[in-house]
């Protein structure tokens, strides 16, 4: 059977993996014998040859991260890894080293390579000794107690002047240091201290955005040894393959999840995948998710599925069984923890799968690459990998207990942090169900909206929706005016700059709060504004919001006293829908020389505060907080 990673290997054979890059994503997202996952150490091992240049090049639409790796000891293995799993997203790597050692120097001196690099990413890897280097050579647990606090205090000053998103680590505690003590009482305390340590480490995320700390202690539980004994000692090297293999992992979720490409919808299986047995051979009776041993495991199975709806994740179904079968299951059978009112879309019918998946992205109006398919059929995945190549497939097998571990492998649902919009999800979908009947029965669209009792608020931010806006920012694909987001970081600092502020817009109706929807990124310069971006949510697309939204700006330009209002439109794969927003509402292509719709199809507008359009009637609007400066 051919893999994935010999079909990297045959590339690179006939030197032409810079310019077949785009197809190595899916080189690596084929399944290797038994489902497992293709070893992304080795495939990186592959690539590290790659000229990013000439990637570039070549498919100039890939998305580079670009990562600076320092840290306390030898830390340049984990490249290879780390390459390997931003390659299986479709991310290209762009890394910068620093010196063995040097952390302090690179992450504080503005003049060093990492910093001029602009990293997206900063990883400081961090392990025993860098506490345990300042201990006495004859020491104590109160020894390493001090000494953990001094290099607590430097990483929270690190998180403050390192570039990017600065990504530290907790410190697994080596057994040869716990055996050092000879009794339990001083073995029991020093495990106390670490720990206390570790979570402060934790903590330190609570009041850094710029600052993501991955805890090593599953992997470790994972993943066996910390390190190699000889290479620790002779090479420094001091967090061997298998951990830096895990890590890597997590660090390439958190750079897919930076650039907003976490997915919204886990479609599932039911025969074997939710439950033991299969529904239209054995009846309800007859299959079962508690009450036996391979029952209890799809049982925890479900358990975890439903942790996961309740942070936002969309939940759906795509199986192959008679619909009205299925709902009577899922409304009464005894064994079940998820229930309908769980899931957002319910597909059960003899259909192809990948066009019951391509139904429930349409339904739910996402495009295929924001769903994730579970299933434990080989045949059906690899027939939605060919008709959905967009769409992240995870191999479940004939062995319930391993379910939970692989939908949870590759992280595709991790995001920075999360919202009360995300928690909301589900109930905001259902509302969108009933305002789909609402539209329905109405007797035209204008009808529909103004039963829909629209409310519009539109000012600053608060303090606490920084994460909110960061998510909104990064996620907006279809109503993006320039392309791009920003990290909560970015957000938080904006609340310092003198020229460049947020405005944000929530929604609400008859229905529901509808939260935060719109964001709109402005530099004021003199007595002109310039709309630097905007983004709305596509939920509340086609309700007049964004010409209500760009309204209230011009309105409230207007009364500042400003005499013009500028804005570009810079086209994107996915955002043509927004392309007409700005002339809808007044903008004229500015008239200086080189400007208007330029020759990468950037269009340049102005408005003159002259005519002001209407908010539409149907939508009440309010502002609040002070006008930008």
């Amino acid at each position: 059977m051919t893999t994935g990673l010999d079909h990297l290997r045959d590339l690179r054979k006939r030197g032409l993996l810079e310019k077949a890059y785009d197809q190595v994503a899916a080189a690596l997202a084929e399944e290797e014998p038994g489902g497992v996952r293709a070893d992304t150490a080795a495939a990186g091992r592959l690539l590290g040859s790659l000229d990013p240049e000439a990637v570039l090049t070549h498919h100039p639409a890939t998305p580079v991260v670009t990562v600076a790796v320092t840290g306390q000891s030898t830390v340049g293995q984990v490249l290879d890894p780390l390459r390997g799993e931003l390659a299986r997203h479709g991310l290209l790597l762009r890394p910068v080293l620093g010196e063995h050692g040097t952390y302090l120097r690179d992450l504080t001196d503005p003049t060093s390579e990492l910093h001029t690099a602009a990293p997206d990413l900063t990883l400081c890897l961090l392990d025993a000794e860098t506490v345990f280097e300042q201990v006495p050579g004859v020491w104590r647990p109160g020894d390493v107690e001090a000494a953990a606090g001094e290099v607590l205090t430097r990483c929270g000053a690190l998180a403050g002047a390192a570039p990017g998103t600065l990504v530290l680590n907790t410190l697994p505690l080596p057994l040869t240091y716990s055996r050092q003590l000879l009794d339990h009482r001083s073995r029991a305390r020093l495990g106390a201290v670490w720990r206390e340590f570790n979570a402060g480490l934790l903590r330190l995320t609570e009041r850094a955005p710029a600052l993501v700390v991955v805890d090593l202690d599953p992997l470790v539980a994972e993943g066996g040894p910390v390190a190699d004994p000889r290479l620790a000692r002779y090479a420094k090297v001091r967090l061997g393959a298998g951990l830096l293999a895990g890590y890597a992992r997590e660090v390439a979720h958190l750079a897919r999840a930076l650039r907003g490409a976490t997915r919204k919808c886990l479609v599932l299986d039911l025969d074997r995948t939710l439950w033991d047995g299969v529904l239209a051979e054995e009846g309800p009776d007859g299959i079962a998710a508690a009450g036996t041993l391979r029952g209890e495991a799809f049982g925890a199975f479900q358990t975890c599925v439903k942790q996961l709806g309740s942070q936002g994740v969309l939940l759906a179904v795509s199986s192959k069984n008679d619909a009205a079968e299925v709902a009577r299951v899922l409304a009464d059978h005894p064994d079940l923890v998820l229930r309908e009112r769980d899931f957002v879309a319910v597909n059960a019918n003899w259909e192809p799968k990948d066009g019951n998946l391509a139904d429930i992205a349409q339904q739910l109006d996402l495009s295929t690459d924001a769903l994730v398919f579970a299933d434990d059929s080989a045949a059906e995945r690899a027939q939605v990998r060919h008709g959905l190549p967009g769409v992240a497939v995870v191999p479940l097998d004939e062995e319930p207990a391993t379910h939970i571990g692989r939908l949870l492998a590759d992280g595709w649902f991790d995001t920075v942090s999360l919202t009360d919009e995300d928690r909301a999800r589900t109930g905001e979908y259902r509302a969108r169900r009933e305002r789909a009947e609402l539209h329905a029965g109405s007797g035209s669209h204008e009808e529909f909206l103004r039963a829909l009792d629209l409310r519009l608020e539109v000012g600053p931010p608060r303090p606490h929706e920084a994460a909110r806006i960061s998510q909104l920012t990064l996620r907006t694909n279809q109503f993006n005016l320039a392309g791009g987001g920003l990290t909560e970081a970015a957000v938080t600092d904006l609340a310092a700059d003198g020229e460049r502020q947020l405005l944000v817009a929530r929604a609400a109706d008859r229905f529901g709060d509808n939260g935060l929807v719109g964001a709109v990124l402005i530099t004021g310069s003199g007595e002109r504004w310039q709309l630097d971006n905007l983004w709305l949510s596509c939920r509340v697309l086609g309700r007049g919001v964004e010409h209500a939204f760009l309204a209230v700006l011009l309105s409230r330009a207007r009364r500042l006293g400003l005499h013009t209002v500028g804005a570009r439109y810079v086209p994107t794969a996915r955002n043509h829908r927004a392309r007409d927003l700005y002339p809808s509402c007044g903008f004229v292509p500015r008239r200086s020389p080189g400007a208007g719709e330029r020759g990468d199809g950037v269009s340049e507008y102005r408005h003159d505060l002259t005519v002001l359009p209407e908010v539409p009637g149907h939508i009440r609007v309010t502002e609040s907080g002070k006008a930008p400066r």
